[in-house]
């Protein structure tokens, strides 16, 4: 906590009287048990005195429940204390404030609205999926994929509270079950139920097109699952309790929605599938014109298209350079608030905002901590160092380092490790703590294998689109492209949330600054896995158009004719229950969700709808090479020489201009 002091006008801390009322009310603070404080009461060093010389602040540590539940409560009752225990004590008209970091994100909540709950959020997106699978059906069929979506969360939450039995699950977990499950669920039923109106409108009977839909569309929804649950393994594996419950609750809801798809809605579809398609006001013999107009254009235009869509890309990709990772921007937690109106008292005052975000050195005993607080004051961006009497014991002392700026920022962290590094060299044995340091070693926990993890999750969905297209080509484009699209994403959230470029007009609060550590983590997480469902239906059919017929134009054209309106439909969906989990009131959970709901519809439309049947044509019958060797070793059939019966093979070319 940082308790903020504002002495009345006309007085100042350097006045006899005021002087000995702080010190008595700080004294008194710190023999409040459990408190540890730090102030200028009892260091006299000027970086605890504000520039207008009335305004002071001190550092104080409520002790905290070693399990750290009911932290935010001992905070808000410490908070309470404080600022009792300080006023009984100060001259009249002094004014008392107490922030930090948890007391700003308290006020984030308790300022606004808590946003809605979990069901509330839940029945949002449901809604807004209804709109759209009215449309896309037009008949009651529209209400089988929301039963299956209902299935599968109220499935996914009993497998995760038996979960529960052998491991912590973070309560985010709950909104994204319940938000990403309604989409997932819904895009795998679409697709099935898609497919089977149209086997029923080329003459097959009920029986026979649930047959052909699984053994297709029900193919697609198959490896879409596990592509999608395979993404989340980076999350699983990671030494972070936190994030390895997200990752377990986002492969559970993909893997149960592929389950329940697959057996609920053949049995719907066999029993009453043609009953609710009334009243039957669209059909799905042919495909759709609008789409098969536009996937023309692109074949047409095919340079102008791939360069347009890497423009766009490359351009996002290029700002996701600048991103900073860290903790949000203590300005950026809170709008307002007792917490808010502290720091700005203290930000007014010309005390920098890194007083929210001490280091904290632990000295071994037989060093002198005096003389290493001496040293480290002077290391490039501290404030302040000191070391209280009362801070010391039999085995170690403890040293206050106060940073020039927050260090939960990128470049905050430079001084954890300056102060670090000096502390390691000047007093062995000592240790180095404090939310940067905490966040430093996060980082390293985090990031430091994910090159190798992102390697291996890419090689292992190359492997298993190569089995899925029976194509070299295919699967390392649809990776290829999938990581790109996770980069352009990371260039939207700089861009929107880090830089503020229209943060205030979504969510509300300014730049914050950087990026929270876990956030690009989850983001890669979950849509490349999500991203990957898409192409995943989009070149199943090109395929499947592609061995009928032998020519690739027609196979995009075809391809981009039967699924375009599917998933653009599927990705709005998406985008519905991800604009709905935005609501919420934190700052972390905007981000995250305004991410995949951009991630959703830059891939839906950019990326499947533009690039990927640019890239297609442009590379020929390249996209279905298969050599013999590949096709041995994964235990598929290669794809035949020649076309089916009556069809004719396109030009053999090296690549198609």
């Amino acid at each position: 906590l940082v308790v903020v002091v504002t002495l009345p006008a006309a007085t100042s801390v350097d006045d006899p009287a005021d002087a000995a009322a702080l010190h008595k009310a700080f004294t008194d603070l710190g023999a409040v048990p459990g408190f540890r404080v730090v102030s200028y009461a009892d260091t006299h060093d000027r970086a605890f005195v504000g520039k207008d010389g009335r305004t002071t602040f001190a550092l104080v540590y409520p002790k905290l429940p070693e399990d750290d539940k009911n932290s935010e409560d001992v905070i808000g009752a410490a908070s309470t204390q404080a600022q009792t225990t300080l006023q009984k004590d100060l001259p009249a008209g002094s004014a008392v404030g107490v922030t930090g970091v948890i007391p700003l994100q308290k006020g984030a909540s308790s300022s606004g609205s808590n946003g809605p709950g979990v069901l509330t959020e839940t029945l949002i997106g449901g809604v807004g999926a209804l709109a759209v699978l009215a449309f896309v059906f037009a008949s009651f069929l529209a209400l089988v994929p929301l039963l299956v979506a209902s299935v599968s969360i109220l499935t996914s939450f009993l497998v995760i509270y038996g979960l529960t039995e052998f491991m912590n699950v973070s309560e985010l977990v709950q909104f994204l079950v319940a938000l990403i499950g309604l989409g997932v669920a819904i895009d795998y039923s679409l697709l099935l139920v898609t497919r089977w109106r149209e086997e029923l409108a080329h003459g097959h009977d009920n029986e026979t097109a649930v047959h052909n839909a699984m053994a297709t569309a029900g193919r697609a929804v198959a490896f879409s699952g596990v592509t999608v649950g395979l993404g989340l393994v980076a999350l699983v594996l990671l030494p972070v309790p936190f994030l390895r419950s997200m990752g377990v609750g986002g492969m559970v809801i993909p893997l149960v929605s592929v389950v329940v798809t697959l057996t609920l809605v053949p049995a719907l579809l066999t029993g009453a599938g043609r009953r609710m398609d009334w009243p039957r006001l669209r059909k799905e013999g042919d495909a759709a014109r609008g789409w098969t107009g536009w996937a023309r254009f692109v074949v047409r235009r095919r340079w102008i298209a791939a360069g347009a869509a890497l423009a766009v890309l490359g351009f996002l990709g290029v700002n996701a350079l600048n991103m900073q990772i860290g903790d949000t921007k203590a300005t950026a937690l809170s709008k307002a608030g007792p917490a808010r109106e502290a720091l700005d008292t203290l930000t007014a005052a010309g005390i920098p905002v890194g007083a929210l975000t001490p280091i904290e050195v632990v000295v071994p005993h037989g060093q002198d901590p005096t003389a290493l607080a001496r040293q480290l004051t002077g290391v490039a961006g501290v404030r302040a160092a000191v070391a209280p009497a009362a801070w010391t014991s039999a085995d170690s002392s403890l040293i206050e380092v106060v940073p020039a700026q927050e260090t939960i920022t990128s470049a905050g962290r430079g001084i954890v490790h300056r102060v670090r590094d000096w502390a390691d060299h000047s007093a062995p044995g000592s240790l180095t703590g404090g939310s940067g340091a905490d966040q430093a070693d996060m980082m390293t926990a985090v990031y430091g294998n994910f090159p190798l993890m992102l390697t291996a999750i890419a090689v292992i969905t190359f492997l298993l689109l190569v089995r899925a297209f029976r194509s070299i080509v295919l699967p390392l484009k649809a990776v290829v492209l999938n990581l790109v699209s996770v980069g352009a994403v990371y260039g939207v959230v700089t861009l929107v949330w880090q830089d503020g470029h229209g943060s205030q007009a979504i969510g509300g609060v300014p730049a914050t600054g950087a990026v929270t550590d876990w956030l690009p983590l989850m983001v890669f997480a979950f849509l490349y896995g999500l991203s990957m469902d898409y192409e995943v239906f989009i070149l199943a059919r090109m395929r499947e158009a592609y061995d009928r017929t032998g020519r690739t134009d027609t196979a995009v054209i075809e391809g981009i004719g039967r699924t375009g309106r599917l998933v653009t439909s599927a990705a709005l969906i998406l985008f519905l229950a991800f604009a709905s989990l935005a609501s919420g009131p934190e700052v972390e959970l905007k981000v995250f969700s305004t991410a995949l709901g951009a991630g959703i519809l830059l891939d839906a439309t950019v990326v499947r709808a533009l690039l990927v049947p640019a890239l297609v044509s442009l590379f020929g019958r390249w996209n279905w090479w298969l050599p013999g060797w590949a096709a041995k070793a994964l235990r598929i059939k290669a794809a035949p020489d020649t076309p089916a019966p009556g069809a004719v093979r396109e030009p053999d070319y090296t690549v198609a201009g």
